[in-house]
């Protein structure tokens, strides 16, 4: 009976501490640390690649920059799923796609994190649901 009763304890310890572990990795993971939170950047190009992969998608974007040679600038976006729940697909850009989008910038870097865009043809992006008006 004891032997029983010290393997479920041992066994929920176990079980508790790797709770614990996996629970700091993923706060850990959804740390905004490397972006400058309070700043915005929008930059204009074209869109090299658009990654569309779990935890987050990425979209690459090619900017000429002040002398006029190509950058690739790297913006996080959401994960697919909860794009998808608001009208994404893996199609919304597509290489070629001319595109300004604004974000949250790396502190160090070319990148930041998706705020909002704007396609070529007017279509607005956005992450985030619409705001309703009354």
């Amino acid at each position: 009976m004891i032997i029983r009763m010290n393997r479920a304890l041992r066994q929920a310890g176990i079980l508790s501490a790797l709770a614990v572990a996996g629970a700091g990795l993923a706060l850990a993971h959804h740390s905004y640390s490397a972006f400058d939170m309070t700043g915005e950047k929008t930059v204009s190009g074209v869109i090299k690649k658009f990654d569309w992969t779990n935890p987050h998608s990425w979209i690459w974007i090619d900017v000429k920059n002040e002398q006029g040679e190509v950058e690739t600038w790297g913006i996080e976006g959401m994960s697919p799923n909860y794009l998808a729940r608001r009208g994404w697909t893996r199609t919304t850009l597509k290489p070629g796609d001319k595109v300004s989008i604004t974000f949250h910038p790396l502190k160090d870097g070319k990148g930041g994190s998706f705020m909002s865009g704007k396609k070529d043809n007017g279509e607005s992006l956005g992450m985030t649901p619409p705001i309703a008006t009354p």
